[in-house]
């Protein structure tokens, strides 16, 4: 793959580990203050806002200079949004300034793949990005949970360093503080991800402009017989995934009786299945074969049902794997025909912004929703049958629009059949 492949994974890890260890950070201030329970999920509905509004122009953005550059840009408003939640900023509002970051960072992340590398290893590449990326959902949840336990906190408060006053008072500040240093660690990779030499476009000054390329691309990328297929799954995953991360926190409270800091640890296992499905999918799946996963996406929403039966531990956490597994086998193939499809209508930055904008405005809509159904007291057992009798159903619909694709033009068959190893 290249060093420069392998610093830009250590970037994007380092970033989504401090991402997830500051949402837990966000809950557990809001958990201390006694912010309504809706206020919970409405965290990420604050994350993605800036990935939809801001959608005409960070893809335009991403293409304007060398991805390092964007990329580093992008790290150094988190480490603002983190500092911003350090100083008394309401968790909501800071995490909305992240999210302001990641919107700008995601397009440069995925964008670089397809100037860094052929076609051909596209799907490895994202097995390697999306693997990366869950273990640091894992490491950062759990270690988000840890950072935010009374046990840590104490023990952390006792000690007494000699000639040295961190200023550093309460549990909040030093879980955001340790946080802060997993973003600039983050900065230190950006700054040394190589520039890949490939043309940029001139950023146009005119906000009109960005908007109609934006929404001619939007429009583009739907009228594509495999783009609008890659494009509707991971969409439905990203908004599924978002809202799946806040229901398991509520389930594990409910039906295994665990607090925050022990419900953290389940959000890892999941993510331990996504990875172990993103490695499994890398090593088999090419692009020709990749819209064969859609069917596992229709087993995952009906596995999900399964978890209103379980009140032991172990058998939610192999439940949880099982799920993780289902979702990272067929997300990872349809990311990387989604890509690849992108890069030949448009170019790789204004094509994750477009993916971007979809898969985050499902994200709005399914937090938004799940909160909106916390308000109005439904039980999580209820609202999980909903989730997943949905995303099976709607998964299902994705099917026979490929199907009916196929019928009119077998698109499938120009797709390159190697897995690039």
């Amino acid at each position: 793959m290249g060093i420069g492949f392998y610093i830009v994974m250590a970037a994007q890890f380092f970033s989504a580990l401090a991402d997830n260890a500051l949402l837990i950070a966000a809950i557990a201030i809001l958990q201390q203050n006694g912010a309504p329970v809706e206020q919970i999920p409405l965290l990420k509905f604050f994350f993605t806002i800036s990935y939809v509004l801001l959608a005409s122009y960070v893809g335009a953005f991403a293409d304007s200079m060398p991805k390092w550059k964007v990329m580093l840009i992008s790290n150094s408003i988190k480490i603002v949004g983190c500092g911003a939640m350090f100083f008394g900023l309401h968790p909501l509002a800071a995490y909305a300034i992240v999210g302001l970051g990641a919107a700008a960072y995601s397009p440069a992340k995925y964008g670089i793949l397809t100037e860094l590398l052929p076609p051909a290893k596209l799907v490895v590449a994202n097995g390697w990005i999306e693997g990366l990326t869950v273990g640091a959902i894992i490491l950062g949840t759990l270690l988000g949970g840890a950072l935010v336990a009374p046990q840590f906190t104490q023990w952390i408060l006792g000690f007494d360093l000699p000639l040295l006053d961190t200023g550093l008072d309460t549990g909040s500040e030093i879980t955001i503080a340790i946080i802060a240093v997993l973003y600039v660690i983050a900065a230190l990779f950006n700054a040394y991800v190589p520039d890949t030499g490939v043309d940029h476009k001139p950023l146009k000054s005119n906000p009109l402009y960005l908007i109609h390329e934006f929404s001619h691309c939007v429009k583009l990328l739907w009228r594509d017989k495999l783009g609008q297929i890659s494009l509707a799954v991971t969409t439905l995953f990203w908004g599924a995934g978002a809202t799946l991360q806040f229901i398991v926190l509520d389930w594990a409270e409910v039906n295994l009786n665990l607090g925050l800091s022990q419900a953290t640890s389940l959000q890892g296992v999941v993510a331990v299945g996504v990875a172990i499905g993103s490695v499994l999918a890398a090593s088999f799946i090419t692009l020709r074969r990749s819209v064969r996963v859609i069917p596992l996406g229709i087993a995952m929403g009906l596995v999900i049902n399964v978890m209103i039966f379980v009140h032991d531990i172990y058998i939610a956490m192999a439940l949880m794997v099982i799920v993780g597994g289902l979702a990272g086998f067929f997300v990872v193939p349809m990311n990387a025909l989604l890509q690849h499809r992108g890069h030949v209508l448009m170019g790789a930055g204004h094509s994750i912004a477009v993916q971007n904008f979809n898969e985050n405005l499902s994200i709005l809509a399914m937090t938004g929703l799940y909160a909106l159904l916390l308000k109005f007291g439904l039980s999580v057992n209820l609202v999980v049958v909903l989730f997943g009798l949905f995303v099976a159903s709607t998964m299902y619909l994705v099917k026979l629009r490929h199907a009916a694709n196929q019928r009119e033009y077998d698109a499938v068959s120009q797709l390159e059949d190697r897995t690039g190893h």
